[in-house]
């Protein structure tokens, strides 16, 4: 019988900047308060990843060291931690530098791994479909190739644990030239993903089926808004990046409107630049989206932070234009006096100067136990210009079955009366389909 591996014991370690001035320069933590956030995150990501993090070291310098990061004594302090705790693994709250990496691993008895590498570890864990495995080896390759040079045997680890995960010991043992050919190759698996994504997209907007993606940080309560909405059972957890490989259902609108709605990987502080280049194929479909739903955890301290972390990201991607509706996420953890205040008070408050950027509407829900939901389908409803919905009066004669199921399928039905041979209804209609059916409209419904 197979058990499960202990968990690595992790030290994390943090480094912020005494300048405020160059810490924002570098996008990094530069103050105490930034520094403890991003190191709770990490270690958060940590224990995603299935460490076990035993203690935190922070230093406070007034620039960062370009041979160790930190710096000869902390690495003594660091050393004598690890080897005096049995310490599997030492992760730092920045990317390394190959040089840094480098002479960390000789100073270090431990396995040295930086944010990017953790994340990349997660995404290989999470990947499940054969588009996303192509996206994190590529991540992972290019992260890789620059590194090559001096790391030896670290290059050729079979255990498991975190940072071990991804393309596999042939790729960590293969030399430039070798990983080179196969970074063209998966780049060119994942241009023919990208034309096959542009192919189904153009078949759907034949269609006139308009596209609302959930966009936010990881962890905001994307995923069980998406099931609370569709019926569907997609991954729903505390653990960051739960959701990785994205995922499109259908939904009906109030006017019976039928729209696509897709939940994607959630974005985090200092998402690495090689997996924005790696996921640009399935944040192509954040992109093409008519919509997106800003999904924001109303009950985090950092909720504006993290908002700016997201408008970030989807400025990277050239999505920071499209019109959103901001969704004020787990309001069933709120108190009934935080519950009862006014919602544009309530959005100032916890979103500040980033409150309303691109949000035309905002909405609280609870995805768990579906407040607000309603609310949120009629905020769609309003906002989708694709396929217009009016009202139309349509006369059927009594043997056009199908087509007026067709009405009651995808519009609201106002009113219906039989008359004689016919059947009168009105409704509120989408565009295509009074299209489909313009043989049975008539201007008035006489005895409707």
């Amino acid at each position: 019988m197979n058990s499960k591996p202990p968990d690595e014991r992790t030290v994390v370690v943090g480094v912020g900047l005494k300048s405020r001035q160059v810490a924002h320069s570098l996008l990094t933590p530069g103050t105490d308060t930034d520094l403890e956030e991003s190191l709770d995150e990490l270690a958060t990501l940590a224990e995603s990843a299935g460490a076990q993090v035993v203690e935190r070291i922070v230093q406070i310098r007034p620039a960062l060291d370009a041979a160790t990061l930190v710096g000869s004594g902390k690495v003594e302090e660091i050393r004598n931690y690890v080897e005096g705790n049995e310490i599997d693994a030492v992760i730092f709250d920045r990317e390394l530098t190959p040089t840094q990496l480098r002479n960390l691993e000789r100073r270090l008895p431990a396995k040295v791994l930086d944010r990017t590498q953790l994340i990349l570890d997660i995404f290989a864990r999470r990947a499940r479909t054969a588009e996303g495995q192509l996206q994190v080896e590529l991540a992972q390759l290019n992260y890789l190739l620059p590194r090559l040079a001096g790391r030896g045997t670290q290059m050729s680890r079979l255990g498991g644990g975190i940072g071990t995960r991804g393309p596999g010991e042939t790729q960590l043992e293969t030399d430039r030239r070798r990983i080179g050919r196969r970074i063209a190759k998966l780049k060119s698996e994942i241009d023919r993903v990208r034309a096959t994504r542009g192919v189904q997209r153009s078949q759907r907007q034949a269609v006139p089926l308009s596209t609302v993606s959930l966009v936010g940080y990881t962890n905001a309560g994307k995923s069980t808004l998406f099931n609370r909405l569709t019926g569907a059972e997609v991954l729903a957890d505390a653990r960051m990046f739960a959701t990785l490989d994205p995922t499109v259902r259908q939904i009906r609108l109030p006017s019976q409107r039928r729209v696509l709605l897709s939940d994607t990987v959630g974005f985090i502080r200092s998402l690495p630049t090689t997996l924005v280049d790696a996921f640009r194929a399935t944040l192509e479909e954040v992109t093409a989206a008519a919509l997106l739903l800003h999904v924001v955890d109303v009950t985090s301290s950092t909720a504006s932070e993290q908002t700016a972390h997201v408008m970030k990201v989807l400025g990277e991607i050239g999505a920071e234009g499209t019109k959103q509706i901001l969704v004020l996420s787990k309001s069933d953890r709120l108190s009934d006096a935080d519950r009862i205040e006014d919602l544009q008070t309530m959005t100032h408050r916890i979103l500040g100067e980033t409150a309303r950027q691109n949000a035309t509407e905002a909405v609280l829900v609870s995805g768990q136990r579906g407040d607000g939901t309603d609310r949120l389908l009629e905020l769609i409803d309003q906002e989708l210009k694709q396929d217009p919905v009016a009202r139309q009066c349509f006369r059927f004669p009594l043997g056009e079955g199908r087509a007026l199921n067709l009405l009651h399928d995808r519009a609201a039905i106002v009113s219906q009366k039989y008359i004689e041979d016919y059947c009168e209804v009105v409704a509120d209609t989408p565009l295509s389909i009074r299209d489909r059916l313009s043989e049975f409209t008539v201007e008035k419904c006489d005895a409707v």
